[in-house]
């Protein structure tokens, strides 16, 4: 009895083997094993995958796809222009005189594939003091009002209908008539000895946090992720390395009997 159980232990193992070592090739010669002891080389041996390891390596890669696409998009139209643009301080601003000019500044729309027409638009112009200094200047929407046209505080979208591009410069300038002498928050430069200032800063410390982290983000989760499926795999790998060498060892360890 102890012979035919050592047998089938035999026949365990040699089952285990064919399962972990290389599979015959079509041509009925093996693969290269290790001239020492006839192992398989762990070096050039492929670590197990599943179906799901494999759905989230995939996951992972494109996690660090897209990170890299997110920091070349918001690089081009966030991070560049925001390094490009002049350093601004918050301060305190009081409305001095707000006015529309009389002569309208021209600029051009588009009215179909092949329509181009000209049009007018109102400046205007909101003059302001500056609360730390007492300096008088002009006050814009944001910096690109400033680069668009240095004269008014802000540049409409241009069209043909003269009376709603009034009626909107006419709104602006009453809600500024009622802050007439009101402390409010805007931006100067104190490097520069330009008279311009900003109402609202396009880009903050803020935006480009956030152009920053959450690609930063999701690359480190692809890494996370593939990381981590390379190392299950890795210990998965050892742990059925380490199994089928135990078993192996406690069948050569039983003593044989012979049979009568």
């Amino acid at each position: 009895m102890s012979h035919l159980a050592q047998e089938r232990c035999w026949h365990a193992v040699s089952k285990s083997l064919e399962k972990n070592m290389p599979a015959f090739s079509t041509s009925g010669t093996r693969r290269n094993t290790d001239h020492n002891d006839g192992d398989p080389p762990d070096v050039h041996r492929k670590l197990p995958s599943s179906a799901g390891e494999d759905r989230a390596m995939l996951l992972g890669f494109a996690m660090m796809g897209f990170s890299v696409l997110m920091f070349f998009v918001l690089g081009v139209t966030i991070l560049k222009p925001f390094l490009l643009s002049t350093q601004r301080e918050e301060s305190n601003c009081t409305i001095i005189h707000v006015h529309t000019m009389d002569d309208w500044t021209d600029c051009a729309f588009t009215c179909g594939m092949d329509c181009r027409g000209q049009g007018k638009y109102p400046c205007l112009q909101l003059f302001v003091k500056l609360t730390h200094s007492g300096q008088k200047v002009l006050l814009h929407y944001n910096e690109e009002a400033v680069q668009i046209n240095s004269k008014c505080f802000y540049t409409p979208k241009c069209h043909q209908h003269r009376n709603d591009l009034l009626s909107g410069a006419l709104d602006i300038k009453e809600f500024f008539d009622h802050k007439n002498g009101t402390p409010f928050s805007c931006f100067y430069s104190p490097d520069s000895q330009s008279e311009d200032v900003i109402l609202i800063k396009k880009y903050d410390q803020m935006v480009i946090f956030h152009c920053l982290f959450w690609p930063l983000l999701t690359l480190l989760g692809g890494v996370l992720i593939g990381g981590m499926v390379r190392l299950t795999q890795y210990l998965s790998f050892l742990c059925e390395k380490h199994s089928t060498a135990f078993r192996g060892e406690h069948c050569a360890q039983q003593p044989r009997y012979a049979t009568t």
